[in-house]
């Protein structure tokens, strides 16, 4: 088994960035989701939501971002380390987490609604809630520092969609930060509460991903459709949601490769 592909996510529901190597943080792949867009109260806005963000792209620089949207000129936005401090929640509900204020007026106009973006100065301040040590921290993906999806197991889940006459999907569907490759379809369930070796990176295999309606959002077009979280909950619908790919929580920090071997317990 070895790593075929590597993503990160800068702006949470960015369009995705796809790298050869990536340094790992205890909180994910270094850069990954510390960026993100709130409404006026201060709660994230998603592609669940707001599928428009999967025409957002970012290149990182030192220091800060450069967005470009269709429709907009570009904007070179600094890391705010001395912004303005606000608490915001990832979703509503959630336990607020502190942010400094970065930029308003061209998120505003680039989702039509007023927002803001912000930065996560303090990667320490979010905490894993759940299957976690104490000191877990993430950033400001969904809840967990790291998603690994497994390419057989898409092969599997597009098997089934070809099966119903749908079209396959793509990996992308999934935002994962890790693909592995030569593996069994759905092995990755029995790695759960195991421990993976990945280059010189050990991680522990926390959760099941329990999918939502961003599986069924075109990651290129923002177009919205009915799979596969539909075969999804025909096929892998288990008592904690309908499952595809694993959460995982970083041991150390490091340097992980496509092409690195993957290793379980």
């Amino acid at each position: 088994m070895r790593i075929t592909a590597l993503y990160s996510y800068p702006v949470k529901g960015c369009h995705r960035l796809e790298h050869d190597a990536a340094e790992v943080e205890p909180w994910g792949l270094a850069g990954d989701r510390r960026w993100l867009m709130v409404d006026p109260d201060g709660v994230g806005i998603t592609q669940r939501e707001t599928p428009l963000l999967t025409q957002l792209t970012v290149a990182p620089r030192p220091g800060g971002l450069e967005l470009g949207a269709p429709g907009l000129p570009p904007l070179s936005v600094d890391e705010p380390v001395d912004g303005p401090e606000t608490y915001v929640e990832v979703f509503r509900g959630q336990e607020p987490v502190p942010a400094r204020v970065a930029e308003q007026e061209w998120s505003s106009r680039f989702l039509g609604q007023e927002a803001r973006l912000v930065w996560q100065a303090d990667p320490t301040g979010r905490r894993v809630e759940t299957d976690a040590l104490p000191g877990d921290r993430v950033s400001f993906a969904d809840g967990y520092p790291v998603l690994l999806a497994n390419e057989a197991s898409l092969g599997a889940l597009n098997d089934w969609l070809v099966e119903a006459g749908d079209d396959p999907v793509p990996m992308t569907r999934f935002r994962p930060n890790l693909v592995t490759g030569g593996a069994e379809p759905w092995i990755e369930d029995v790695w759960l509460g195991q421990r993976l070796r990945i280059g010189e990176v050990t991680f522990r295999a926390a959760k099941e991903c329990s999918r939502c309606l961003v599986t069924t959002i075109d990651q290129e077009t923002g177009e919205k459709g009915r799979q596969p979280l539909r075969m999804l909950g025909l096929r892998r619908r288990f008592d904690t949601g309908l499952l595809f790919a694993i959460n995982l929580i970083p041991d150390m920090s490091g340097i992980v490769r496509v092409g690195d071997p993957v290793g379980v317990g």
